[in-house]
């Protein structure tokens, strides 16, 4: 019989649901979260609770009026402690986790970080080392964590084809090891923008208005410029359903990366 209390490994592979998955998602139907209960020995209800539980801890979910439930455990606090505190760590280890869960069991496939092509994930590594493993697993806990938080929509203009979406750091990968998967600090962006943030031609403000840099503005504009690009400045985007972009992150792009 399967105890009633979780484990920290149990509690770890929640919370990488709780990342990848879409807060409308997170409900004992979803087949993903039936399929991992099982493996887990724990029911689907029991599950969709820990993540309820998870989500109440989530202050962007808190600020926005939502809630979910309020039986957060001290195991669940200090989890979420240690993934605010130390990201990298703990998002790669729960993701390690998921990734061996779902090995063996094809149903939990979509939670791999091997269901992430390679041409979608920034190219970081180049060979089959065990550094580059690393970091590519890394980078599909992040992808999948940033596109699930804008349910699968660029927050810019909204285009909603995965093909063309990226998980885009708001401080760039080189910056801060530490922050390189904290959801937080990423936006959901088309190919596109994400070209155009990371090289300082398009910002966010911290109170989440785009920016369009002055030696964008100073070039010629084609008509397709200025759609899609130019007609940005000092629109809002659309913000997430979970894991706002932290305003410290935001104030950095714009003082450090943006052309301003």
């Amino acid at each position: 019989m399967t105890s009633k209390h979780w484990t920290r490994e149990q509690v770890l592979v929640a919370l990488n649901l709780y990342c990848q998955l879409p807060f409308g998602k997170l409900h004992q139907h979803n087949p993903l979260i039936i399929a991992t209960a099982a493996l887990l020995g724990r029911t689907p209800s029991a599950l969709a609770m820990k993540l309820t539980n998870l989500a109440s801890l989530d202050p962007h979910i808190t600020s926005s009026g939502r809630v979910g439930l309020p039986g957060a455990s001290a195991l669940d606090r200090q989890v979420w402690g240690q993934f605010q505190a130390q990201p990298e760590a703990i998002a790669y280890e729960s993701q390690t986790l998921v990734d061996a869960l779902a090995q063996d069991h094809a149903a939990l496939a979509p939670l791999s970080s091997q269901s992430e092509a390679d041409a979608v994930l920034p190219s970081y590594y180049a060979a089959n080392t065990s550094a580059t493993v690393q970091v590519r697993v890394k980078q599909a806990f992040f992808r999948k964590a940033v596109l699930s938080s804008y349910e699968h929509r660029c927050c810019m203009t909204g285009l909603a084809d995965a093909r063309l979406l990226v998980a885009s750091h708001i401080v760039p990968w080189s910056k801060d090891e530490q922050q390189r998967l904290n959801p937080a600090n990423g936006l959901c962006l088309s190919a596109l923008h994400d070209k155009a943030f990371d090289r300082g031609l398009l910002t966010v403000t911290p109170d989440y208005q785009i920016k369009v840099s002055p030696q964008l503005k100073a070039t010629p504009a084609s008509p397709l410029a200025h759609d899609y690009l130019l007609a940005l400045d000092g629109r809002n985007i659309t913000l997430p359903h979970k894991f706002a972009p932290l305003q410290a992150f935001l104030e950095f792009h714009s003082k450090a990366v943006f052309l301003g």
